[in-house]
Parts: C-alpha cells; structure tokens; sequence
C-alpha cells in the first residue's frame, strides 16, 4: 500500500552572502496511514521546519513531497492551498485561534472554507463540541477559555474537517502536566479510530504516545 506521506531528497536551505545554509537535508521518510510518528530532535534541528513543509505552510523546499496519491511538488500554490484546507489539521502550540471568533465559529470557518453546507456544517460543529466536551463552551471567546480548553478546541478545528494527517507542534508545551496528559490522551484515542498524527515534541513522555520517532540532527533524519 502507498504511504499515506513519501518524501523524497527533501531539502530546505536559504541563500546567504557566504553560501546555503541548510535546514534540511536528503530527508526520505514514509508514513503509512494510521501511524502515529513522533519528530524529535535539539533545538535547531529542524523539527518546526519539517512539521510546516508537510503541512503546506512552507513552499520554500526543493525535492519530492507526495501527500496521499497527490505529487504536491508539481502542484500550483493555489492547488497546494486547496490540497491544505481539505487534507491537512494543524495543532499550534500557542492555539492559533481567531480571538474575534467564538468557539462555534471557530470551528465553523474551516468547515466554510471547504464549502460544506450549511446543514453539514451546523451538525458537525454540534458533534464536534459534544465529542470534546466544549458544548458549554461554544458562545465563548478563546481569551475566555484556560490554554487547556483553548488547546481542546484547536484540536476540534484541526479534526472537524476530517483530514488525512493532524499534524501537532508542541502541542502540550504551553499546557501544565495535567492537561498535557489529557491532549495525548485525546491523540491516542483519535489514532486509535484510524487518524494519522505527527508531531514534534521535545518529551519523551509525549512521544511514548506515538508508534515511532524519527529523529533530527543539523536537518539530517538521525534514526528514522
């Protein structure tokens, strides 16, 4: 079965007065549908980076990336942000909700951005907020909301769309210990029903979650 992720002679580099300096080198790494991969590594390795080029946010990568059949190296910007709102989740460490939305609102908008109706979208949000447990929760604002809360709904945005991959930076570093067990618990349980999820953490108790690490050196994959 073809991986749900290939990469292939994935590099990531900027131009300066005395040469490239590298981010990411010759990086080839496979993740099957269904896995829970962890990205580890020191500061500066490149984790971030890696994290953002397999969610779309970054186009400044040379080599061959191919997302679930989809060659994304070949694809157009506009194609690439097409492929982003209907194949990818996104789970920040700082939440990246918008604070003039409510938490309702949250959640519909990536929902909207899909072009699902309205009906689909209402009973969505509705399952969404029932599933987390922020039914209480829908009218607020996030600046109402403690970071755990904040955290558990950027997680309902990043699943509601139904995406092929939920990729999480840091996702519990903002979190004390208690909620952070809650949010990798929250993680298990969706890759148990079938999701796909990588993140980047620098805890090995997070990455006790996942089904393997892959590990960054200078940009280099350590130990995939």
């Amino acid at each position: 079965m073809e991986p749900l992720i290939r990469l292939r002679n994935l590099e990531r580099y900027y131009e300066t007065p005395h040469g490239r300096t590298y981010v990411l080198r010759r990086i080839d790494l496979d993740i099957r549908r269904g896995e829970f991969v962890t990205i580890m590594g020191p500061s500066g390795a490149g984790k971030s980076t890696l994290l953002h080029i397999l969610g779309l946010l970054d186009e400044g990568w040379h080599g061959e990336y191919v997302l679930d059949g989809r060659p994304v190296h070949e694809l157009s910007r506009k194609q690439r942000t097409l492929l982003h709102r209907e194949a990818i989740g996104f789970v920040f460490q700082r939440y990246h909700l918008l604070d003039d939305l409510t938490v309702y609102e949250n959640l519909d908008l990536p929902l909207s951005y899909q072009g699902v109706a309205r009906a689909e979208r209402q009973a969505r949000v509705a399952d969404a907020l029932d599933r987390f447990r922020i039914v209480a929760k829908r009218d607020l604002y996030p600046n109402q909301l403690s970071g755990g809360q904040q955290q558990l709904v950027a997680i309902a945005r990043a699943v509601i769309g139904r995406p092929s991959v939920i990729l999480a930076d840091e996702p519990t570093g903002n979190l004390h210990s208690a909620q952070g067990e809650e949010i990798m618990e929250l993680f298990r349980q969706l890759n148990d029903e079938g999701v796909t999820l990588v993140q980047v953490t620098h805890s090995e108790a997070n990455a006790a979650y996942g089904h393997r690490i892959v590990r960054l050196l200078d940009g280099w994959i350590a130990d995939p």
